[in-house]
């Protein structure tokens, strides 16, 4: 099975390609990386996968060994570690998780004192220290548990973001991940009567953690069976959102971040155009191009990958962004993709417009978007399809920042290898379903 090593983090099944001496020796890495900090706190957090208690002892070890002071804020939503890093003033934080992907995979993300995952450079720092084997080592530090995260995270969002009481029915499926005890503590202090499906940490998962359409069955049925006013589902780690409408249909992860957008620019309408700035990767839908321009704002993209925009945020004192993924990144609260302030946003923006989901929806600009994925074993066939696409489209605006992204007269296409699994990603958006499914076929 394949071990999967990017700016992301690692991957890999368990026990397979993620085995101990890999935790281990990766643990003892990101200890190594800190080596200059006295007395370096980390703050660690869990999803709540069956292996993640036998790989967060391992993880434990490693940084114990090289002098790290460990604070475990056991199972937590990953934006929740972001923030906690910050609130502590730790010097790092590292999630043990594999996000979206299925069982029996797992993972380490890496975070650095600010909250924000590790950049290019600093993961290939951390991969080079992992690969050499250059570990420092000190005497053992201590292991502190801190389970305040949870309230902490609720309370920061609702301090920012001070969210109006809802009353409404939300249905809600945590696919009994890391953001299941958390959600419905949030959506209790919105004053919301809560439809909860799979929020069981125990029991992971029900069914694919990945919030697509194709995974929200029972959260659809909810949310007609009880007329919920809106159904909210998140992946296992809790960063991405998914949103389902009243009518019973999913909106597409798209359309969290681009509701969020147009509510937040609302709020800030009277500011001016240099304070209004969005920052988004390069394969997200272009109805935030749209929201943005109407609200006199600036876009800005960037590479893929939550840490690249998430810097561009700070470096621009942005004031919010995020992935089309359903990953929103609202700075006030923290600089991770954060499904509960997500959550929070949607929520205020249904009780101040006084409208449902579909009548918001109804609002943005209307595109299509497909995605498909090429298994790719070997660097070298992703140089060949790039190489290709980029001949076969060559009379057209070519972006080369991450992948090829060519811009087309209705749309656009973009093939990148993907940063977490042996694929390469196509992504295609445009005005009709007809002219995506050509754009696709055109390159797979």
């Amino acid at each position: 099975m394949t071990l999967k090593i990017s700016i992301s983090g690692v991957r890999g099944t368990v026990p397979d390609s993620l085995t101990p001496e890999v935790c281990l020796d990766f643990a003892k890495a990101f200890g190594s990386y800190l080596h200059d900090r006295a007395n370096k706190t980390v703050v660690i957090g869990t999803d709540p996968r069956h292996s993640s208690e036998y790989i967060k002892g391992i993880v434990f070890s490693g940084l114990l060994a090289t002098g790290c002071k460990v604070i475990d804020l056991g199972i937590c939503p990953t934006p929740t570690v972001g923030l906690m890093v910050r609130e502590l003033k730790a010097d790092g934080g590292v999630i043990i998780t594999a996000s979206h992907n299925p069982l029996p995979w797992n993972g380490l993300k890496f975070v650095r004192n600010d909250g924000i995952f590790l950049n290019e450079e600093q993961a290939r720092k951390l991969i080079k220290l992992y690969e050499t084997k250059a570990f420092v080592s000190a005497s053992p530090n201590n292991i502190i548990s801190d389970h305040s995260g949870i309230d902490r995270h609720i309370n920061k969002v609702m301090k920012v973001i001070k969210p109006r009481q809802a009353h409404l029915r939300v249905a809600l499926d945590c696919c009994n991940g890391a953001g299941s005890i958390a959600t419905v503590k949030l959506l209790q202090k919105l004053g919301c009567t809560i439809v909860a499906i799979n929020c069981n940490v125990t029991r992971p998962f029900p069914h694919p953690p990945e919030p697509v359409a194709a995974n929200l069955k029972e959260l659809i049925k909810a949310v007609k069976d009880y007329r919920a006013d809106i159904g909210f589902a998140l992946d296992s780690d809790a960063d991405r959102l998914a949103i389902v409408s009243e009518e019973g249909k999913p909106i597409g992860e798209e359309l969290t971040l681009a509701l969020a957008v147009k509510y937040i620019l609302t709020r800030h309408r009277n500011d001016p155009p240099k304070n209004k700035i969005v920052v988004t990767n390069l394969s997200t839908t272009q109805a935030l191009d749209d929201i943005v321009r109407e609200n006199n704002g600036t876009l800005i993209r960037t590479k893929i990958g939550e840490v690249h925009v998430a810097e561009k945020l700070k470096e621009l004192n942005g004031l919010i962004g995020g992935e089309g993924n359903g990953g929103v990144i609202y700075p006030a609260v923290g600089f991770n993709r954060d499904s509960l302030a997500a959550i929070a946003l949607i929520m205020d923006y249904l009780v101040t417009a006084g409208r449902s989901v579909s009548e918001l929806v109804a609002d943005i600009p209307a595109y299509y978007m497909a995605k498909t994925k090429i298994e790719c074993r070997q660097q070298s066939q992703v140089k060949k399809m790039i190489a290709r696409v980029k001949a076969k489209f060559k009379k057209y605006k070519l972006i080369l920042t991450d992948g090829v992204k060519v811009l087309l007269p209705a749309g656009w296409i973009h093939v990148r290898a993907s940063n977490t699994e042996p694929i390469i990603r196509v992504i295609a958006e445009g005005k009709s379903k007809k002219e995506v499914a050509k754009l696709i076929k055109q390159v797979v």
